[in-house]
């Protein structure tokens, strides 16, 4: 395996879009290769959390940057990939509402916010040697020397149906249409930022899941992992 910096052992980064499945395949690969799995996201999503429960404008970043400097967030393997605690309070459940999405990706905007969530990710990564690094930006800023770079994606109507089939199972009352709408204002917001846009790194391997299963996807992703760390 390739060892860079003498720090990194294998990191594999897992990017893409809301709804294209990055979440569910890094949760498999890391369960199957025994690695710490690491979801980004959620840190956004937390801090997110945190500025609705204390009425923060998203849009007011020195009041963001101010409710940061007071916040803890830890990620604590578990059987289903990962439990989140915000302030000691395990959020896990809470941080997976469209809302909170939206909120998230809309303070994903901000270098300064960036900056301190990466400066965790990065340590988080390293601590962990091996790791599969799951979110927004995991090839190109988090960690650009990743061994293996991933990027999923998918049609918006098809990420879209995904998300509203989950959210019935869990018998919440929702809209197709809405969740549609909500997935293109994300990408929006996500490809448009000024600071380190949602694109896939030159060297990933991007590949596309709106026709396959999920074992589909997981056997092609393994295959390209095998690949890489020879």
């Amino acid at each position: 395996m390739n060892n860079k910096k003498g720090v990194i052992n294998l990191i594999i980064a897992i990017d893409g879009p809301a709804g294209c499945g990055k979440s569910t395949i890094a949760k498999m690969i890391a369960k199957k290769l025994g690695y710490t799995y690491i979801d980004t996201g959620a840190m956004y999503r937390a801090v997110a959390l945190k500025l609705k429960r204390e009425n923060v404008n998203p849009d007011d970043l020195k009041a963001v940057l101010k409710v940061m400097e007071d916040t803890d967030i830890q990620l604590k393997t578990a059987e289903n990939g990962v439990k989140v605690f915000l302030d000691g309070e395990d959020v896990s459940d809470q941080i997976r509402t469209e809302e909170i999405g939206k909120m998230a990706s809309q303070i994903a905007r901000y270098p300064q916010v960036r900056k301190v969530l990466v400066k965790m990710q990065r340590h988080l990564g390293e601590k962990a040697k091996n790791a599969v690094i799951e979110g927004r930006d995991t090839g190109t800023v988090i960690f650009p020397d990743a061994d293996v770079k991933i990027f999923l994606t998918a049609k918006p109507e098809v990420r879209a149906e995904r998300r509203y089939k989950e959210l019935k199972e869990k018998g919440l009352d929702v809209s197709y249409e809405e969740i549609l709408k909500q997935v293109k204002e994300r990408d929006y917001l996500d490809e448009t930022r000024k600071d380190s846009p949602l694109k896939p790194a030159e060297d990933a391997v991007i590949i596309d899941t709106s026709n396959k299963s999920i074992e589909q996807v997981f056997n092609e992703v393994m295959e390209v992992i095998k690949r890489k760390s020879v």
